[in-house]
């Protein structure tokens, strides 16, 4: 899963990929007019993938990842037609989903670049970008459409050409392409297009020091997006919580009691996005190694097993099935055998979030 963070300028998003990450990024780094994209790989904290290890003592313990993208601040310049470069546009186009970061917190040594903190205004203003770039090549696409039809009226072509129009209909009403419901047949006609508008949005509001335990006032004004589809809203000390990253376990855990934080920023955006993608772990266990594998719910055992290697999805014959609840008691996947617990499962079977499974194959 890749997570690409986009904001505008002096918004916090460094700051909260350093506190995601414990990466060490200059914060500053984007200012000088560099593109570069920040990259880190961090691990998804599960209990589940330490306790199976410690059962199993494999020699490698491997827990699922996410991939964390600091991409650089939107431009806020009316001279500019376009907030996005190329290079820009081809980095979060292969982003599962975007989290748009946005200032919510005063600091007279940092100026806000349009004047004024005003998260819910910056936040259309990011709207309407990605709103433009899609209906740009929407716009683009049906050109090229209508002057193919014109020489030849395939089918496809007429399919797609009207799903192209009802998106452009919604964008040009300010309705990004995330709300709508798309038949599965539509998905796969637009699916290399990669729309921004359609890519599963979370929003993070950059909070003050002083407003962390009253983050309920300062979402009141987001209370209308958080209901929407595919869109999730959260708030965020970005600075503090870059500064506890820094800090021992134990450090960390004391400082988050005294302010009221319940659980870390990464802990809560990964829960976040888990949840918003719709995704699940399972796992694969032996002596070799303990491993934890993100899919989509509602993924087939055959298609599970692709995660794993495509030749196991290819030769797919059953998956002996577990439940981590139903294990942990026991701790022995004989002993799951004896007392009924482990279960062999065929092709549509939909994989569940704590499934323990040994996939048979054949190639």
């Amino acid at each position: 899963m890749k997570i690409g963070i986009v904001g505008l300028p002096l918004s916090g998003k460094t700051t909260l990929f350093n506190a995601l990450t414990g990466a060490q990024v200059d914060t500053a780094a984007f200012m000088g007019g560099k593109a570069e994209a920040h990259h880190a790989i961090v691990h998804v904290p599960d209990e589940r993938v330490d306790l199976l290890a410690d059962i199993f003592q494999p020699k490698k313990k491997t827990p699922a990842t996410i991939e964390f993208v600091d991409l650089a601040g939107m431009s806020t310049s009316e001279q500019k037609k376009s907030s996005f470069t190329d290079q820009f546009l081809g980095q979060i186009r292969t982003v599962d989903a975007i989290l748009v970061t946005l200032r919510a917190f005063e600091n007279e040594n940092i100026p806000h670049p349009l004047n004024s903190v005003d998260p819910l205004r910056d936040m259309e203003m990011v709207d309407a970008e990605f709103i433009l770039s899609d209906l740009f090549i929407i716009e683009n696409r049906m050109d090229r459409l209508q002057r193919q039809m014109r020489a030849k009226k395939a089918d496809q072509d007429v399919r797609e050409y009207a799903i192209l129009e009802k998106c452009k209909e919604n964008l040009e009403n300010e309705i990004p392409l995330r709300y709508l419901d798309f038949s599965a047949e539509d998905e796969v006609l637009i699916r290399g297009y990669q729309f921004l508008t359609q890519k599963p949005l979370i929003i993070v509001v950059n909070i003050d020091e002083s407003d962390i335990g009253g983050e309920a006032d300062v979402l009141k004004n987001f209370s209308q997006r958080a209901q929407q589809k595919n869109t999730s809203v959260l708030a965020i000390s970005a600075e503090i919580e870059m500064e506890i990253q820094q800090l021992s376990d134990d450090e960390a855990e004391l400082f988050r009691s005294d302010l009221g934080i319940t659980h870390s920023a990464m802990n809560r955006l990964i829960r976040t996005s888990y949840e918003l993608l719709g995704l699940l772990s399972f796992f694969t266990v032996g002596s070799d190694e303990v491993r934890a594998w993100t899919i989509r719910e509602n993924t087939r055992a055959p298609q599970a097993a692709g995660a794993v290697h495509t030749d196991i999805e290819r030769g797919f014959i059953r998956a002996e099935v577990v439940h981590y609840d139903d294990f942990i008691p026991r701790k022995s996947l004989t002993q799951c055998k004896s007392d009924g617990v482990l279960r062999l499962e065929g092709k549509e079977y939909l994989v569940k979030d704590g499934d323990i499974i040994n996939f048979r194959f054949a190639i």
